[in-house]
């Protein structure tokens, strides 16, 4: 091992404990504070959206002494990644799939925390003839392109015996995607919740196959730049336990987190709890699991040519 290696290695090994949540040492000396911390969040992370609501955050951060934090919107997890990597953000909140585009693109970046992914369907019109994945063969998928859905449509396919050569993935938003979907343009939708509670609900979507089929299942991941995590690792440690602590606040009421997500959002309470009633509210540590599961992911894709290089997530 060269020495420049080996000290990549120690400063990797370093960030990782800063960042264990159930080994956070409060006896480290003065830090550097930074004046303003930039938490990336989407409407649909109802946690983020209770968290910005209740300046819950904020106030754990003046205690620290810094000032505020400043709140960034995204639609979905691979721009906001994309905003990560620029140093535009500090942190966010994603599905599993945005960190594997993320570091083949070069974004240094550390994953913080882990907790359960939203839940996720391959859906279809009520009225398709598509019963089963392996009918799949052939239809046209809609599915944003490196976001967590993007993962479950590859695995779906892959239990089917089949590969995305084998069908044709339509890369769309979830708006634009929702109007291809009703429009007829697309023979089948892979999104997560609350769009997926959404189609059920409004558009009488049929599931084909869900995440509650664990061989489709996976983590989400709060993550950080590297520079921010390296420079403030009390900071950033500070702000995954408060979010750790509304996650379990919320899980233990769901109503009222549909309400803050409905006001935020402009969808129907109703849908937000049934999204939260098949949702797990937990935050803990990036495990080995978790970084197996990972590299699983990366080396599928390397291997089906979706991303251009093998990477290490460790």
């Amino acid at each position: 091992m060269s020495i420049q290696s080996g000290r990549k290695k120690i400063a990797a090994t370093a960030v990782a404990v800063f960042l264990s949540l159930f080994s956070i040492s409060h006896s480290v000396g003065a830090q550097a504070l930074p004046k303003e911390v930039r938490i990336g969040w989407q409407k649909g992370s109802a946690i983020l959206v209770l968290a910005k609501k209740q300046q819950a955050i904020e106030a754990r951060l003046k205690s620290l002494g810094v000032d505020s934090v400043k709140w960034v919107e995204f639609q979905f997890g691979p721009p906001m990644l994309e905003a990560l990597g620029a140093g535009a953000i500090d942190l966010g909140s994603v599905g599993d799939t945005p960190p594997i585009f993320a570091q083949s693109g070069g974004s240094d970046l550390v994953y913080a925390a882990a907790n359960p992914s939203a839940e996720h369907a391959v859906l279809v019109p009520k009225d398709s003839p598509i019963k089963t994945l392996a009918d799949l063969k052939g239809k046209k998928i809609a599915v944003g392109k490196g976001s967590s859905a993007h993962n479950v449509a590859i695995k779906a396919l892959a239990l089917a015996k089949l590969t995305p050569k084998d069908a044709e993935l339509v890369f769309l938003a979830p708006a634009d995607a929702t109007a291809a979907f009703n429009g007829g343009k697309v023979d089948a939708w892979v999104v997560w919740d609350p769009f997926f509670a959404i189609a059920e609900q409004r558009y009488n979507a049929r599931v084909v196959a869900d995440t509650s089929d664990k061989r489709l299942a996976s983590s989400a991941y709060y993550m950080a730049s590297r520079e921010f995590a390296s420079k403030y690792p009390k900071v950033l440690s500070t702000v995954i336990d408060e979010i750790r602590n509304i996650t379990i606040k919320a899980g233990k009421n769901r109503e009222e987190l549909a309400a803050v997500a409905a006001e935020a959002t402009g969808i129907d309470a109703h849908i937000w709890i049934s999204t939260f009633n098949r949702a797990d509210f937990t935050v803990g540590p990036v495990t080995d699991a978790h970084i197996a599961q990972q590299q699983q992911l990366a080396d599928n894709f390397l291997a089906l040519g979706i991303i251009p290089k093998k990477i290490n997530v460790k």
